[in-house]
């Protein structure tokens, strides 16, 4: 039995993160129940170990006897991504002041983008990332300029996925989609129309670091604003390249501080 666990197969670390993973897609609380029903653990297991995650500070307990994260793991999850984040922030703010529109930075992370800055606009747009958040790669324009000037095995295993679709304007056929990344190498951006979150579109540019793609740094606008959000290119393609500067003495890997392989 793994790990001294009375579940063959399963570590007492597999728990414990199955339970962390539990409140990923939950937007509220969670009573104990929905914690073993999500971790797939028994009642009891997830009693135990919830009151350890609580006594660390990694989860909260509310009155009503429900859960949430706690504030303790907040703290150690802003040390991902920090180098970059600190390095850009500065630039980030400056696309939001010369736009006014909602700005952000983000990473590959597996075969998702994890968004590590986040300036927001006073413009109604539907939200659909947060900072610390993931969205699918194919969806979204930073992950679609990531993806496009990644490496061609990246590419390959990308578009040998099934590809989720969150709108109907999503693309996932993996031929036009492929078609798609190969135009926005040429082009040098990305844009999305409706692709994550009905009522939004977005525009995204590369940000390299020392030859190599680094990031993805995008702006997201009403889809009232799509068939003129390219105006806003030369300040994207500026502030990207003040980005690479700020950060080519810090070694990638450093930079970004997120394990790029598949999470799954």
């Amino acid at each position: 039995m793994a790990g001294g666990s009375r579940e063959p197969g399963r570590t007492v670390t597999s728990k414990v993160l199955a339970i962390l993973e539990a409140f990923e897609t939950s937007r509220g609380a969670l009573s104990l129940t929905d914690i073993a029903s999500k971790s797939g653990l028994p009642l009891s297991t997830t009693h135990r170990l919830v009151n350890e995650l609580t006594d660390w500070g990694f989860l909260s307990r509310e009155p009503n006897g429900r859960y949430q994260l706690g504030i303790r793991l907040w703290e150690l999850a802003q040390n991902t991504g920090r180098q970059l984040r600190d390095a850009a922030r500065p630039y980030v703010q400056d696309l939001f002041s010369l736009t006014g529109e909602t700005a952000h930075l983000a990473v590959r992370a597996g075969h998702e983008v994890l968004y590590i800055d986040r300036v927001y606009g006073s413009k109604r747009v539907p939200r659909a990332s947060r900072v610390g958040g993931r969205l699918p790669m194919h969806a979204t324009a930073v992950g679609k300029v990531i993806l496009a000037f990644e490496d061609d095995w990246v590419r390959d295993a990308y578009l040998n996925r099934d590809l989720e679709r969150p709108t109907a304007h999503t693309h996932i056929d993996p031929r036009r989609f492929a078609e798609e990344l190969g135009q926005i190498r040429e082009q040098g951006y990305a844009t999305t129309l409706e692709e994550v979150r009905l009522g939004s579109c977005s525009i995204a540019v590369p940000v390299f670091h020392t030859g190599r793609i680094g990031a993805g740094l995008g702006l997201v606008l009403p889809t009232s604003h799509a068939s003129t959000m390219t105006r806003h290119l030369p300040v994207l393609k500026g502030i990207s390249a003040q980005i690479e500067r700020a950060t080519a003495r810090i070694p990638l890997e450093t930079l970004i501080g997120v394990h790029r392989g598949a999470r799954d």
